[in-house]
């Protein structure tokens, strides 16, 4: 009789799995013989996994293996195992699923949580990623390490609680008793299954595997596992879902987290065991179709060498700007919000008018319509700026790209010492400042408010990409400039930023674009 050889990692987990498939496969009148062969999740333990940028981080080498003829049959956590398979290894079985919760395994009690802060341990981005959304005011540091390992660190560090697959911990018989079941938690897909790998040319070990196979979770985790397929995230991507069959019904929920915990994307739908096809799938398009695809764009930048952050949203075409090794966070650290004024503003026709930016040229057109905009002379700062008064309101008289240049050029040239400045209450000094100077009537109307909306930013980014001295003041707020690199849109926001930071870059062209290439130019000189 053929003696069936079991791949296995080397850990007292990995190793229980291992010995439970041969338990099952001696039930059946089989013989085995187990094989350890360890992974490079298991060599390098210094860093997270979403760090270490390696798809199949734990089932590499007992791929190889497979593919070697070394071993017959691989075992794995389910969980750890790509969604695409190399080429000739196929889904053999899979055992009847364990617990599926994640735990918090507590230093002491539950007091900490009446704290302003926590320090939760945890190596997992879904986890951490739904710690924070739950908790904000929380701070995750890394955990690796078996689970022995992990309990140990615990104990040695002045950490509040970690966090745990419960279905490891309790198949070694090492759940503490001070511990809480995170039942609000959605666990990865196909977490507490064990799956045996095999080769698919093997139909004799293919027919002996189908021996042990549960179908019932078989059903289950392939709906969560086609979830996880469609969104195109591995182990790296803050992503859960869970499949539960009861009474011929099968629930299903599937979330996707931005990396910080901030944005969610959930779907949840409950439908006929004999009607789930196309669940998973239908469920990961439903996420995608509602934000999914821009937080999935997000967790690219942890498979980037060099990391950035913009403290405004770009676009897709803008971020495709950035070269290859360079990956890009962002989020909005100024919200626009137009203010609502009377007719009376511009009931007569308007002599000289200054628009110094996009906003402005929105907040008008927020309270009127174009045709109700009669003005007959106007300035403005920037050629976008220009482009959206031409394509919108109507001809521009002149433009420069700067408040200062174009306050020079209104002393030097307007003939009725009277003008009208629409801007934001945040408006910087150099044009009033001239145009008062020089005996130039001026009548500021504040269209717009300018909120700052801080966030606060991870570590790991090498540089800040800032708009303005606005958004600058926003980011301090949470954030303190540390070593990071300030990367300016002109020289304004330079001078605002070298206030704070040590190292100020900044672009000649006051475009997104501009400060793009400069980043680009930077990290390509060093």
């Amino acid at each position: 009789m053929k003696i069936i050889r079991i791949g296995t990692r080397s850990s007292q987990l990995a190793m229980w799995q291992a010995n439970t498939v041969a338990q099952q496969l001696e039930h059946f009148g089989h013989k085995t013989e187990i094989i350890k062969i360890d992974s490079i999740g298991d060599m390098v333990l210094d860093k997270p996994l979403y760090e270490l940028g390696i798809v199949g981080v734990f089932t590499k080498n007992l791929d190889t293996a497979l593919l070697n003829d070394k071993i017959d049959i691989s075992v794995n956590s389910f969980k750890d195992v790509p969604t695409k398979l190399p080429e000739g290894i196929v889904q053999a079985a899979v055992l009847k699923r364990g617990n599926f919760n994640d735990i918090l395994v507590l230093k002491k009690d539950e007091n900490f949580f009446a704290n302003p802060t926590a320090l939760i341990a945890t190596g997992s981005l879904r986890r951490k990623a739904q710690w924070l959304h739950r908790y904000p005011n929380h701070t995750i540091t890394g955990l690796r390490g078996n689970v022995n390992t992990r309990l140990k660190k615990l104990a040695e560090n002045n950490w509040d609680g970690a966090i745990f697959a419960a279905a490891g911990l309790r198949r070694l018989n090492i759940l503490p008793e001070n511990h809480m079941k995170l039942d609000w938690m959605v666990p990865a897909p196909a977490q507490g299954v064990v799956m045996i790998a095999a080769l698919e040319k093997n139909e004799e070990i293919l027919e002996i595997l189908k021996e042990i196979n549960d179908e019932e979770t078989e059903k289950c985790a392939t709906i969560e596992r086609r979830f996880l397929e469609v969104l195109e995230g591995g182990c790296t991507a803050p992503i859960g879902a869970l499949a539960v069959l009861r009474d011929d019904m099968i629930k299903f929920k599937g979330v996707l987290f931005s990396p910080d915990g901030e944005n969610k994307i959930e779907f949840f739908k409950e439908v006929e065991a004999n009607n789930v096809s196309d669940l998973g799938e239908y469920a990961a398009n439903y996420v995608l179709e509602r934000g999914g695809k821009k937080l999935m764009r997000q967790m690219e930048v942890l498979e980037k060498e060099i990391q950035i952050f913009s403290t405004k949203t770009l676009s897709v075409e803008q971020t495709k700007e950035l070269n290859s090794n360079i990956g890009i966070s962002m989020s909005d650290f100024i919200t626009i919000r137009n203010n609502r004024f009377k007719k009376i503003v511009i009931k007569k026709p308007i002599e000289n008018v200054i628009i110094t930016s996009q906003n402005g040229v929105e907040a008008l057109l927020y309270n009127f319509s174009k045709i109700e905009l009669n003005f007959k002379n106007i300035y403005c700062v920037g050629r976008r700026t220009k482009r959206l008064i031409e394509k919108k309101i109507g001809k521009v008289a002149h433009s420069k790209n700067s408040a200062e240049k174009l306050a020079n050029y209104l002393v030097e040239n307007l003939k009725v010492k009277e003008i009208t400045f629409f801007c934001g209450d945040k408006r910087r000094e150099d044009l009033p400042t001239i145009l008062n100077k020089n005996n130039i009537e001026l009548n500021e109307v504040v269209c717009y408010q300018t909120v700052l909306t801080p966030k606060k930013v991870e570590d790991k980014y090498k540089g800040i990409l800032f708009y303005s001295p606005s958004g600058i003041k926003s980011y301090l707020q949470k954030n303190t400039a540390d070593s990071k690199i300030a990367f300016c849109i002109g020289e304004t926001t330079a001078n605002e930023a070298k206030k704070h930071f040590n190292s100020v870059e900044v672009s000649s062209i006051f475009t997104v674009e501009g400060v793009l290439k400069l980043v680009n130019n930077y990290f390509k000189k060093s």
